[in-house]
């Protein structure tokens, strides 16, 4: 295959992805918004309480923070003096990227700290992938203790949520042995694996390849008990403080002067709604709205247009926020530091 016809192929299939991204986004901020009245909804935000607003805001900046860290403490054995700036503003332009073109942004995250620290930029991506993973299996504890916790019956306002759990978890222990296979037969375990697809297709076997040299050396950066403890510990204050984020948000609404709210509402809410952070549309957009205002008016039995706003609100500052960050770290640090001449173009699909 020439080199013009597999990037016009990758170009299509780009394009198809954003397509349905953006599609999904439009079919759930549907789903979300049909039944409500989006002026009464911009007039409830309007009024909504500057000071947990900027709490709101401080929380928000908190947990990026605890991110980023988190991403030094995995990157510890690889690097121990990388700078935390970098770490940082990687980290939420990748964000701002994600909010606009979602996936591109972990691409651009891994390129950007790999070009600013001098490391590998295939290692790079097996750390942001193992993030992921971390973040799947911390939503998983979560919405478990959400369920525990919670005095509502969540089963029965989201039956597919157990489901949920069963599948991911199932994910979860196939991971932990996949992962077990690559650290312990490292190199017997891939070629056998890249022999077995290059009887089927060639570029496939490349591709699988390529994505296991990434894993590993993802997989292979968090060493050392400390690291391992410290990576435990920041992502559980990482939940907790968006748990607290969900749950300053139902302060900033004013919703307490209609029911009660508690740190676990918080909990249980970030656990639900988390979820719609997996489906792949740009910046949650949608996915988020809706799975935020059914928690809402489900399980906790708040109107309609305040739960749409809730959503509404609580997503576009996170959302600002993330746009805004990523352009004044760009313009800051200088579009030449920043630029991304030598992202590989099937990186992406890698992802």
């Amino acid at each position: 295959m020439t080199s013009d016809k597999a990037d016009k192929i990758l170009s299509f299939r780009n394009i198809i992805n954003y397509s349905l991204s953006f599609l999904l986004a439009g079919i759930f901020l549907y789903v979300a918004f049909h039944d409500v009245s989006f002026s009464e909804v911009l007039e409830i935000t309007a009024e909504a309480d500057l000071f947990w607003m900027i709490v709101f805001i401080i929380l928000f900046y908190a947990a990026h923070i605890l991110r980023a860290l988190r991403w030094k403490y995995i990157l510890n054995s690889v690097k121990s003096d990388t700078k935390f700036a970098h770490l940082f503003n990687s980290l939420m332009i990748g964000y701002g990227v994600n909010c606009i073109t979602p996936k591109l942004g972990e691409v651009t995250r891994a390129v950007l700290f790999g070009k600013w620290e001098g490391l590998s930029r295939s290692s790079m991506f097996g750390t942001v992938i193992l993030e992921r993973i971390i973040d799947i299996i911390a939503l998983a504890v979560s919405v478990l203790i959400a369920i525990i916790i919670s005095t509502e019956n969540i089963r029965g306002s989201f039956p597919w949520l157990m489901t949920t759990l069963y599948i991911t978890s199932a994910l979860i222990v196939l991971f932990i042995l996949f992962l077990y296979l690559i650290l312990k037969y490292e190199k017997k375990f891939s070629e056998w694996i890249v022999k077995l697809l290059n009887r089927f297709s060639h570029s496939l076997a490349d591709k699988v390849a390529y994505i296991f040299s990434m894993l590993t050396q993802g997989f292979f950066s968090l060493k050392g008990r400390k690291n391992y403890y410290i990576t435990l510990l920041l992502s559980a204050l990482i939940i907790i403080v968006y748990a607290a984020t969900s749950y300053i948000g139902l302060l900033m609404l004013n919703m307490q002067n209609i029911q009660p709210v508690t740190f676990t509402m918080g909990w249980v809410l970030m656990s639900i709604s988390s979820i719609g952070v997996i489906i792949p549309t740009p910046g949650s957009t949608g996915s988020y709205h809706t799975l935020a205002k059914s928690t809402l008016v489900l399980l906790y039995g708040f109107g309609e247009t305040i739960s749409a706003a809730y959503a509404f609100l609580t997503h576009i500052i996170s959302y600002i926020l993330f746009i805004l960050t990523a352009l004044v770290i760009y313009f800051v640090l200088g579009k030449k530091s920043i630029a991304l001449n030598n992202v590989p173009k099937t990186s992406t699909e890698d992802l």
